[in-house]
């Protein structure tokens, strides 16, 4: 009984790590300080950002989409498959790509291997690709020009990927949580990339959103309790 009251109310940790959140609201640079201090678990745990944005569902044009280049990356490695010409292959291979190539490399995921985080692709590309959408497109791995990962240039793409470069979206509920860091970044790092993701977003908001656009952005790492920021 008792055991299942605490999984209730959070757990020991849990509620020993929010006894450290006193304030409704923090500025910006507490709060990412704060982050490195409530984590309940003893790995490295992800900075996650949910942002609550004032946007009627009903109205395709007030998605809120884009990309961000994160200064400190997010602390993950990434794996890309680059889907490009034969004469793009040395380039996108010398960016960091992991898997490589044309027709090949759409037998290869078309036979099963999704062994990729992030899919690049060349519009000369995008045809042949379209087989693969059943596959792809459910995983979140498709190709896109909207995010960005279908492009002429391959290569640029590819290097800001591996720098740090993340797609934000909107969900159904109008929120948009997004990753920016490790907690072992320390509190600048996850600062400065919280600051860069903040204004990505601002920048990103569609003209038919009139009233309030960003209502609340909270922080928290990925099993410990939340942060209000002030905005």
């Amino acid at each position: 009984m008792s055991q299942k009251t605490d999984i209730q109310k959070g757990g020991k940790k849990y509620r020993a790590k929010k006894t450290l959140v006193t304030k409704p609201s923090y500025p910006l640079a507490e709060a990412a300080k704060l982050l490195t201090e409530i984590s309940t678990v003893n790995f490295d745990a992800t900075a996650e950002a949910h942002f609550r944005i004032g946007a009627d569902m009903s109205q395709a044009d007030q998605l809120v989409r884009g990309t961000v280049t994160l200064p400190h990356g997010t602390g993950k490695k990434v794996r890309i498959a680059a889907f490009v010409t034969e004469d793009f292959e040395a380039e996108a291979k010398k960016a960091g790509a992991t898997k490589v190539g044309g027709i090949d490399l759409i037998k290869q995921v078309e036979g099963g291997m999704i062994d990729f985080d992030i899919t690049v692709a060349m519009p000369q590309l995008m045809k042949d690709l379209g087989k693969l959408a059943k596959t792809l497109g459910p995983k979140g791995l498709m190709p896109s020009p909207k995010s960005g990962t279908v492009s002429d240039k391959p290569g640029k793409v590819i290097a800001e990927l591996m720098k740090g470069r993340i797609e934000f979206k909107m969900d159904k509920q109008g929120i948009i949580h997004c990753p920016f860091g490790k907690l072992s970044f320390g509190e600048t790092k996850l600062k400065e990339n919280l600051e860069a993701l903040v204004h990505s977003i601002n920048d990103a908001k569609p003209a038919a959103i009139k009233g309030m656009y960003i209502l609340s952005l909270s922080v928290n790492p990925t099993m410990g309790p939340g942060v209000r920021v002030q905005l």
